[in-house]
């Protein structure tokens, strides 16, 4: 017992003298940030929304496997900025109480090299390492201003300042839009997998030129954008979604300008006349809307009313044409022919039948009469004698 004492009186002599030395180390002040660490943190603060490790994972999505897809299609769309619907991607154009238009947001995470960037190779997209951009050579291209501090994770760091960001001129993105049907859920499935934002300059002549910029994984993008709420009408100013949602929940509206295939040709290089072009995407746009109804046997209920709607329509088409007269059923063209003039009635002809001999009249019978008139016949009667 008395050995135990003094090993707990020795430990506690030992930790107070390790606390004495601390506070004579440190003068027994609080070491307060200098201005230096105040402007690293700041920097770090607006370089743009903070996502942890987990928020990543929880955001990353691997690609089906090509033995649970029964049919899929790659579509590319242009979503035009000009239109009031696709307008929260444009808005705003300048960082308004921590407010970020989607361009910003892209070219900030590229810039510090939170997430890749893959070169546009005109539907040869590859999403690989080899084809990952260089920020600075991207930079220079499009004409973008910069400066160069200390090194971020990739070398060297990029700072650009608002003013010098081209908002302005992306007016458009190009987006990838897989179309998978999945057997093992037996649904249709649309997902968002790259977006390209689109530089819309003037050239010397005149003329807008269109210089698609780079590609990023919208799967790598989510985490940001996720944290970025937007009002998507005027009416109702309250941000109650995401631009994570609206892509998910395919708010926007973009016009299909091209679908893989083996040629690599878009739709205006297989379809040059305009009106060919607009038959074209809206026939691809409905063939991709009812491709999943028509995959099913209708059930035998379906099936009835499906006869029954027939069976409707088919008589009211009836009752319709009874209702029209019978010069006007063949259209407008019968419409537009006049009616034939009624035929006249021609006067019928009395005819006459010769007979070989005239029948004698019958002499008309005389009623007798119960009045004794002298004018009437008496009728002569044999009496008894």
């Amino acid at each position: 017992m008395i050995r135990l004492r003094h090993y707990i009186t020795i430990a506690a002599a030992l930790l107070l003298s390790a606390a004495v030395m601390a506070q004579v180390e440190t003068g027994g002040t609080v070491s307060r940030r200098t201005g230096k660490d105040r402007k690293s943190r700041k920097s770090e603060s607006n370089s743009g929304p903070n996502v942890t490790e987990r928020m990543e994972s929880f955001y990353d999505s691997r690609d089906p496997h090509d033995a649970d897809l029964e049919w899929t299609r790659t579509i590319y769309r242009q979503i035009d900025l000009s239109k009031d619907v696709n307008a929260p991607l444009y808005f705003p154009e300048d960082v308004i109480d921590g407010q970020e238009n989607l361009f910003r947001i892209l070219l900030s995470m590229v810039v510090d090299g939170r997430i890749p960037a893959y070169e546009y190779l005109d539907g040869r997209e590859l999403f690989t390492d080899k084809y990952q951009i260089n920020v600075q050579e991207m930079l220079d291209r499009f004409g973008i201003y910069y400066k160069t501090e200390g090194s971020g994770r990739n070398g060297s760091r990029y700072v650009i300042e608002e003013a010098d960001v081209p908002t302005a001129q992306v007016l458009n993105y190009y987006i990838i839009e897989k179309w998978e049907f999945d057997r093992r859920s037996n649904q249709m499935k649309v997902r968002v997998e790259a977006i390209c934002p689109v530089l819309n300059k003037y050239g010397d002549y005149g003329g807008e030129a269109k210089y698609p910029m780079f590609w990023v994984k919208f799967d790598q993008l989510r985490p940001y954008l996720a944290q970025q709420y937007v009002f998507l009408t005027d009416d109702n100013n309250l941000a109650r979604y995401s631009l994570d949602d609206y892509f998910n929940m395919g708010m926007y509206q973009g016009d299909i300008y091209k679908t893989k295939n083996l040629r690599n040709l878009s739709l205006a290089q297989m379809h040059p006349d305009p009106d060919d072009l607009k038959h074209a995407q809206d026939s691809i746009e409905q063939r991709l809307r009812s491709f999943d109804k028509n995959l099913w046997v209708p059930t035998r209920e379906e099936y009835l009313a499906q006869l029954e709607a027939k069976e409707a329509a088919a008589h009211a088409a009836a009752e319709a044409n009874d209702s029209i007269e019978p010069g006007s059923r063949d259209g407008d063209a019968a419409e537009a022919a006049p009616a034939p003039a009624p035929k006249k009635e021609e006067p019928k002809k009395k005819t006459t039948r010769k007979r070989s001999q005239p029948k004698a009249k019958k002499a008309p019978k005389v009623k007798e009469s119960s009045s004794g008139n002298s004018g009437a016949a008496k009728s002569v009667r044999r009496r008894k004698r």
